[in-house]
């Protein structure tokens, strides 16, 4: 039992730092936006910094249960997954 009380502090130690990671990540993609301004391409040094508007088309699925509910009903597809979770 010590040794899956190890590996569950360890999980948790790097679920920390990997939030940090993230923030940092964050923190110098906003710094970079930050220079790019309303530009879509920078180049620094030898690296190539693109921030490009992208449009995606997606299904609202609220609004079509609301509109057609029996449609929504006929290609609604249920799966079962196991959520592993540390608290």
């Amino acid at each position: 039992m010590q040794e899956i009380t190890a590996i569950v502090t360890e999980l948790q130690e790097l679920r920390r730092m990997q939030e940090e990671l993230e923030a940092a990540i964050e923190a110098a993609q906003d710094e970079i936006k930050a220079h790019m301004g309303e530009a879509e391409e920078l180049t620094a040094g030898a690296f190539k910094v693109t921030w490009k508007p992208v449009t995606s088309a997606r299904l609202d699925t609220t609004a079509l249960k609301k509109a057609l509910p029996e449609v929504a009903e006929r290609f609604t597809k249920t799966t079962t997954a196991r959520r592993f979770m540390v608290a």
